[in-house]
């Protein structure tokens, strides 16, 4: 698959709510700090357009979603889905999956 530029597509990543800037620093306490609560984190490493976890993140709102993506150009199109998303369950991070052990602590 071929990524294509989306013009803006950084930059948006910067300002909307649902993308976590510098997710390292809340390293060991992301579900109180970001979500409020201690309800249980799923992870997807690779979420591409989010159709799945904006999915899951729907149908099971006692579980708090994260959506890892490299590439603000797909991560964009994810952020397009949220628009009329109504739950406060789902974040996005746009970082390497490499780098995971940054922003989370082991289990």
């Amino acid at each position: 698959m071929r990524l294509r530029n989306v013009r803006g597509a950084r930059e948006e990543m910067l300002v909307n709510p649902y993308v976590i800037q510098e997710p390292q620093q809340y390293k060991g306490h992301v579900a109180v700090q970001i979500f409020g609560n201690n309800n249980p984190i799923f992870i997807e490493v690779g979420m591409g357009k989010g159709q799945f976890i904006t999915s899951l993140a729907a149908l099971h709102p006692e579980i708090n979603y994260i959506g890892i993506e490299k590439y603000s150009s797909v991560l964009v199109r994810a952020v397009e889905k949220l628009e009329d998303f109504e739950q406060n369950n789902l974040r996005l991070i746009r970082m390497d999956a490499e780098n995971i052990e940054e922003v989370f602590d082991k289990d």
